[in-house]
């Protein structure tokens, strides 16, 4: 098992994006539903797919579709068994999609997910980001102010 995988499953997430908080500024999170099939529940019970380079559109009939998943068909499905990058639906309120939309179409930001997880009634649900990119720099920065909260923290506990 793989030590992202490890992660995940401690997290109580099914799949997690790490590379979009790298990549992107995260500025608002929501929640989603997802419509999947059977043999895609039971891939993703178990530790696999990848949400790298996922994304989602809203499309002129105001439908949330979730783009560039990737979740392996199933080992023992059939021939009823699931493409492994068909686009999947998302189901949220159309207030909250229309929101979403104009946010989208005037700020030039992303829809990115974030991580794939189950609900406390056993649903699979997707914790959905509103992103925008970051360019060289921005990383940069990222990267030297975690450095220095984490030589700060590190004198703390050597000092007390």
């Amino acid at each position: 098992m793989a030590s992202g995988k490890k992660h995940a499953a401690a997290a109580g997430a099914l799949v997690v994006n790490r590379k979009a908080a790298h990549d992107y500024t995260i500025l608002e999170r929501f929640e989603a539903g997802i419509e999947l099939v059977g043999t895609e529940v039971k891939v993703l019970r178990n530790g696999e797919g990848g949400l790298l380079g996922a994304w989602c559109k809203i499309d002129d009939a105001n439908q949330l579709w979730l783009m560039q998943v990737r979740i392996p068909p199933y080992a023992f499905g059939n021939r009823f068994n699931h493409e492994a990058l068909r686009t999947r639906r998302l189901l949220m309120h159309k207030a909250e999609i229309l929101r979403l939309r104009a946010k989208v179409e005037q700020k030039g930001l992303s829809l990115i997910p974030l991580k794939l997880y189950l609900s406390p009634r056993g649903k699979v649900k997707v914790e959905l980001a509103l992103c925008q990119g970051k360019n060289q720099f921005d990383r940069r920065e990222t990267v030297k102010r975690r450095e220095a909260d984490r030589a700060a923290a590190r004198a703390v506990r050597v000092y007390r």
